[in-house]
């Protein structure tokens, strides 16, 4: 008796877990083809010769459910799909990597949207990206032509840097990448030359020099906090915009917690920024 109702259990959890995974890879695969009608993708499809094997929508939608899904890898992906596929691992892997400039396309046309929509307080800040274990750094090869050390507030990492601005609504308006021992200063005017309002940054971009250059007369400002041992008072005002950079963190938490932007299985450099590609968009479109 006890045996049938743990079978029936079973059955009644696995059928509302396929349900779910169907449910989130329907809606994906909706803002997907909106976005693929809307940027002219089907031009990319191969009219000639024989026919890919995953459409470019299907491949999309696989590798954003993938990062949403919080699938660790692809493989795992590719059990769940593989009798609806029909395709070798390897030839979902070669297709997830190949989509990603198309993934990129749809992250261009959501940050122009979000620009013109975003809020006049905004936030720049960086975090940090490992490609590996501290203590297989001087092992690592896949991404040791990008990678470097660089420092973080849990301590030394050996990777990348994510650069990210943001506004107080949480909405993505510009990244970049950068090795990670890049200062954040280097990269703010790239992250932010054809934006306006008031930026919040930390005090790693405390920079008299870099707020001159940034300031444009009532289109934009930088505010960054001073640090400790700067002798500088800040208004009220200033302060309750600096409590508001926390804001920008949760953008982090949750592309590493939720939408596994941290990896260390892929074996190509194109694997890897494919995985931080999909991860940032499976976000946008949350």
């Amino acid at each position: 008796m006890l045996s049938s109702q743990k079978s029936e259990l079973f059955k009644r959890r696995t059928s509302t877990f396929v349900m779910n995974t169907i449910q989130v890879y329907q809606e994906l695969k909706q803002k997907v083809n909106f976005f693929y009608q809307k940027l002219k993708l089907f031009k990319y499809e191969k009219t000639k010769g024989r026919k890919l094997a995953i459409s470019i929508v299907d491949t999309i939608t696989l590798a954003l459910y993938k990062q949403a899904s919080g699938r660790v890898t692809k493989k795992s992906l590719w059990n769940d799909f593989k009798k609806i596929l029909k395709c070798s691992y390897k030839t979902l892997v070669v297709n997830i990597n190949k989509c990603s400039i198309h993934c990129l396309q749809i992250l261009k046309c959501i940050f122009f949207s979000n620009r013109k929509n975003s809020h006049l307080v905004k936030h720049t800040d960086s975090t940090d990206i490992p490609v590996c274990l501290n203590k297989n750094a001087k092992y690592h090869k896949t991404m040791k032509l990008l990678s470097s050390w660089g420092h973080s507030g849990k301590g030394l990492f050996y990777g990348l840097k994510l650069h990210l601005t943001s506004d107080l609504e949480r909405r993505i308006l510009s990244i970049s990448f950068a090795s990670g021992n890049v200062g954040d200063r280097s990269q703010f005017m790239k992250l932010n030359k054809d934006l306006e309002g008031i930026f919040i940054a930390d005090a790693g971009y405390t920079s008299e020099k870099l707020e001159k250059e940034f300031y444009l007369k009532n289109k934009r400002v930088l505010f960054s906090k001073p640090r400790k041992n700067m002798k500088k008072v800040i208004t009220i005002f200033q302060k309750k915009l600096y409590d508001t950079r926390m804001i920008i963190e949760l953008n982090f938490r949750n592309l590493k917690m939720l939408y596994n932007l941290l990896t260390s299985f892929p074996r190509s450099i194109d694997g890897y920024f494919a995985n931080y590609i999909h991860s940032i968009l499976a976000y946008a479109l949350r």
